[in-house]
């Protein structure tokens, strides 16, 4: 297997610079949401000429890019989001975002760059193929579900049906070139609580007049973190962050109405319902004990990103053999942060990374910060990996 490692490792370093430029050009021109038009055209012209069957349209600019191997099998998903976050961009770089308010500030240009990379390895190798490669290029991750919206089109059955599904995340804070992930929850479900909150607005100087929501919001906050440490099962972890409260105007009107924003992150459904549960009884008491009204909207999010057991297993002794069993990281806890992956994992068996891309020199700035940046280096990983899972689940014989 050492001289098939090789002859990989060999083959994503010699596509790396064309890999590396397309990342560049997607970083440049960031787009948000499920409408891509820049991207998609960018994802077509790296796949141009490779001999894959190539699928656009539906209600979003996702690209499936179909491979046939040289012989009957399964069918393996690839997956790689596209879309970019609405913030502002402060790396410096030559190729930074031309576009104000838009950056990609998660990794999804790299991810798409990786992806292309590995179809053009596997494009080359597709006699070693046993089954079905499916590239997905996936627009409206970043809050717009653009995975669920696929396959309720069709993504999961269209013929050849795919049986399994794996994808690649980069992690700046992860040392270049390794690998981490775990059986199981590997990320959390996340969904939005807003609590508007009724009273009586009057004269701040004679609050007795009045019913004031402020100091109820605020109680809100404390009530609701008591919730999460006093019960909730401290080995079924909940995370519950207030974000925003709005309320007022001035400084000598008590406002009639405020609002608390705030999101949940667990990692199993059972955490889930019952923190649902908790905080329609906090909000309900505590507005009854201050003679509020109020309205409580719990806006579910995506669910619990979940890698089978057996799959991650097998992703386990694929990255050992590409990057070394040094660079190969068994999490020893799910990752608080949400993915629509998750919708993928709930209907087939599969797995997701995270890919090490720590930049050589200088801090390394978190995903979603404004000046997160790339190991570009490590992205030759990324696109060895992705086709070492495909030559391995899909070898003959297997």
């Amino acid at each position: 297997m050492a001289s098939a490692v090789d002859s990989l490792r060999g083959q994503a370093e010699a596509v790396l610079p064309e890999v590396v430029a397309l990342r560049r050009r997607i970083h440049a021109e960031p787009e948000l949401g499920l409408e891509l038009p820049a991207t998609q055209k960018a994802v077509l012209e790296a796949l141009d000429g490779l001999g894959l069957d190539l699928a656009t349209g539906g209600s979003t600019s996702a690209v499936v890019a179909t491979l046939e191997g040289g012989a009957p099998g399964p069918t393996l998903l690839l997956r790689a989001d596209m879309d970019a976050l609405p913030m502002h961009e402060d790396t410096g770089l030559e190729f930074a975002s031309r576009h104000a308010g838009r950056m990609h500030a998660c990794g999804h240009d790299a991810h798409v760059a990786m992806l292309t990379g590995a179809a053009r390895i596997l494009s080359q190798r597709r006699e070693d193929l046993a089954g079905t490669v499916k590239f997905l290029f996936q627009p409206g991750e970043e809050g717009f579900g653009g995975a669920r919206i696929l396959i309720e089109e069709g993504l999961l059955e269209a013929e050849p049906r795919v049986d399994a599904a794996f994808a690649i995340h980069v992690d700046p804070t992860l040392a270049a070139d390794a690998v981490a992930t775990r059986p199981g929850p590997i990320l959390a479900a996340t969904d939005v609580f807003s609590i508007d909150l009724v009273g009586k607005g009057g004269h701040a100087s004679m609050p007795h007049h009045a019913v004031d929501p402020i100091p109820l919001a605020c109680e809100l906050v404390g009530a609701l973190q008591a919730l999460v440490t006093r019960r909730m099962d401290a080995f079924d972890p909940v995370v519950l962050s207030v974000t925003r409260i709005e309320a007022g105007t001035t400084h000598n009107v008590i406002p009639e109405k405020a609002n608390v924003l705030g999101t949940t992150r667990t990692v199993s459904e059972k955490a889930r319902a019952r923190l649902h549960e908790g905080i329609r009884r906090v909000v309900s008491g505590l507005c009854a004990a201050h003679d509020c009204e109020f309205q409580l909207h719990i806006l579910p999010g995506y669910p619990v990103t979940v890698n089978d057991a057996g799959f991650a297993e097998f992703t386990f002794g694929v990255a050992r053999e590409l990057v070394g069993d040094a660079q190969v990281v068994e999490m020893a806890a799910p990752i608080m942060g949400a993915e629509d992956f998750s919708y993928i994992l709930d209907r087939v068996p599969g797995a997701m990374v995270f890919l090490g891309v720590r930049p050589d020199e200088g801090p390394a700035a978190p995903i979603h910060s404004n000046r997160m940046r790339v190991n570009e280096r490590a992205m030759a990983t990324g696109a060895a990996l992705h086709a070492a899972m495909a030559l391995r689940f899909l070898a003959p014989g297997t």
